[in-house]
């Protein structure tokens, strides 16, 4: 195959924050929200140059260390070739470190703007050729896949590569999530988690899992019992113990409310009639956000699009 050629304008791509297990579903299931980062990509004559507003505009790289840019590399190797340079704009707005996506959105936003600026680069690397690579550089499917194709999202893996299949989550369902201040890294969370769970703590995670898919896009009704689990929230606990009991305070008042996840950031599954009281119920340390479901995932947007 012959070396890619690259479109001589910018382009932008809008790409969502999402939560991950969802309660029982552990690396499977995700959630797409409507809370984006948004990254104008050029084709530049020679070297690279990254400007950086909002989230981790302090501390994140401005070089090939920067994990979108390891991203677009990984994505120009699999397209054919790299570019001669490359200028790059990102507006971050996702938290970092809370559970909510930001690393996937950074991979997503990365391979899908490599794509986007190489001439037919949607033959080169076709969708399912997008999230088997976002898996690889990810390690894991759940974010990626539903950050790349939006909506609800069962994600797994079949011969060591990221598959999913995408659902409509039920429109009468607002996510609210409480941000707290300070982050907690995914390697501490998962460090916590042990090495083998009872049986009986298994089978009951599956049969949720199973619950939260008829929930989650048919009858959310049921997603009170369809978010329980036994598998990850309470040993990650001592990481996030105001996350925790904040968790225990929403179901206790009847809302269904999880880890977003790693954490520290807790996910209530609200409705219309409980999201404002909802809101109001975190206290202090806590931002809380109204999100809407984001239904389009990973977007290649026309330049004069809000940001």
């Amino acid at each position: 195959m012959a070396g890619p050629a690259f479109r001589a304008a910018a382009v932008r791509v809008r790409v969502p924050a999402t939560s991950a297990n969802l309660g029982p579903g552990f690396d499977a299931l995700g959630l797409s929200l409507g809370l984006y980062d948004d990254v104008v990509v050029r084709v530049a004559d020679s070297g690279l140059h990254i400007d950086i507003a909002g989230e981790g505009s302090d501390n994140l790289p401005r070089d090939e260390k920067h994990l979108l840019v390891r991203s677009m590399r990984a994505a120009f190797d699999a397209l054919g070739g790299q570019p001669r340079g490359l200028e790059i704009v990102c507006a971050n707005r996702i938290p970092h470190g809370r559970g909510l996506g930001s690393s996937s959105a950074a991979i997503c936003a990365g391979i899908v703007a490599a794509r986007a600026v190489t001439i037919g680069g949607e033959h080169r690397l076709d969708d399912d050729a997008l999230l088997e690579l976002a898996t690889e550089i990810e390690g894991h499917p759940d974010n990626v896949a539903a950050c790349l194709l939006g909506g609800f999202t069962l994600a797994w893996m079949e011969g060591g590569v990221g598959r999913a299949v995408r659902s409509e989550p039920s429109d009468s369902i607002v996510p609210v999530v409480f941000v707290p201040g300070k982050p907690v890294l995914t390697e501490t969370a998962r460090g916590l988690l042990p090495r083998n769970v009872p049986h009986v703590d298994a089978a009951a995670n599956a049969g949720r899992a199973a619950l939260l898919v008829e929930a989650l896009t048919r009858r959310p009704e049921l997603l009170m019992p369809a978010t329980e689990d036994r598998l990850h929230q309470e040993y990650r606990a001592p990481a996030m113990p105001e996350s925790a009991a904040l968790v225990e305070r929403l179901r206790a008042d009847g809302i269904p409310a999880v880890i977003s996840g790693a954490g520290p950031t807790v996910l209530a599954l609200a409705s219309e009639e409980t999201a404002q009281k909802v809101e109001m119920s975190a206290g202090e340390g806590w931002a809380a956000n109204r999100l809407g479901l984001d239904l389009s995932g990973a977007s290649v947007l026309p330049l004069a699009a809000a940001a």
